[in-house]
């Protein structure tokens, strides 16, 4: 039987535990403030990057991991034996993915496959989720990679921010821009769609906005099941207990499978801000 190794990146948001137990290896995407650099997740935690968010004179920045940081994980877990199934971040919203392929073609293994979950933050983790699940169940190298590109069209992300500022500002607004010029107060919905970040309604209010994102996720996935199902935040802990309470009160008894808090990774925070809520999922697999 192949061992199938599952690599990714900081930005899909899994749960340490999920990671720790399925032995999936997260490569860190760097955030720069000023002087400093961290790697995501792992030399600033998201409490730590958003208090000092409040009072920051200079903004941060975002990195994709170097094509090197690649090369060491693939180098080192092709030793050991291991296929590697390498799932990242949209290729449209950082050059993580171009960093791995250059990896990939300087080791030139044909045991490596890519795969562009063409998200980010939890809807890239359950794809990462489900591949790591396969593997531990005995799938194939190639079971484990058609299941995750499969699982792509099957994934969503929705969510609201305060502020288009820092998307607009890290140039990942896409097709959100329209949304620029919002008058102040109303809360934009964005979604990922085909690896962008593109513009859904606007919402005058936060209580408003909640149930509205609310209505969109019932609206996509329907009665769909298993639905795994994330709400993700950046420094708001109480938005996100209340949108998971109101998904669980809206949706179809039985169709839930699990579900997550999840508070961004900083990478993430830097490009959404703070403030802002949202659901990942996978649906239907």
């Amino acid at each position: 039987m192949s061992k199938v190794a599952i690599v990714t990146d900081s930005t899909s948001n899994l749960p340490d535990d999920l990671v720790t137990s399925y032995g999936i290896t997260s490569i860190p995407l760097q955030l720069i403030w000023g002087e400093d650099t961290y790697r995501d997740g792992l030399d600033i935690s998201p409490l730590e990057f958003y208090t000092r968010l409040k009072s920051a004179t200079v903004m941060p920045t975002s990195s994709q991991p170097s094509p090197a940081a690649f090369q060491r994980v693939y180098t080192d877990l092709l030793d050991q034996g291991y296929d590697i199934l390498s799932i990242h971040i949209s290729a449209k919203l950082s050059g993580t993915l171009d960093s791995a392929i250059q990896a990939k073609n300087t080791v030139g293994s044909d045991r490596i496959a890519l795969v562009d979950s063409k998200s980010t933050s939890m809807g890239l983790g359950f794809l990462v989720l489900l591949a790591a699940r396969a593997a531990a169940d005995g799938a194939s190298f190639a079971e484990c990679r058609q299941l995750a590109e499969k699982a792509v069209d099957h994934t969503g992300v929705f969510f609201v921010v305060s502020t288009l500022e820092f998307l607009h500002r890290g140039g990942r607004i896409g097709g959100a821009a329209t949304f620029l010029g919002t008058a102040l107060g109303l809360k934009p919905i964005l979604m990922v769609q085909d690896g962008r970040v593109e513009a859904k309604e606007k919402i005058r209010t936060m209580s408003k906005a909640l149930d509205r994102v609310t209505d969109i996720l019932v609206e996509n996935v329907g009665s769909q099941t298993p639905l795994h199902l994330s709400v993700l935040h950046a420094n708001a802990p109480l938005e996100a207990e209340e949108l998971l309470q109101k998904a669980k009160d809206r949706l179809p008894d039985g169709v839930l499978k699990e579900s997550f808090l999840t508070p961004v990774s900083p990478v993430i925070g830097t490009h959404t801000g703070p403030g802002t809520v949202g659901f990942a999922y996978l649906a239907g697999m």
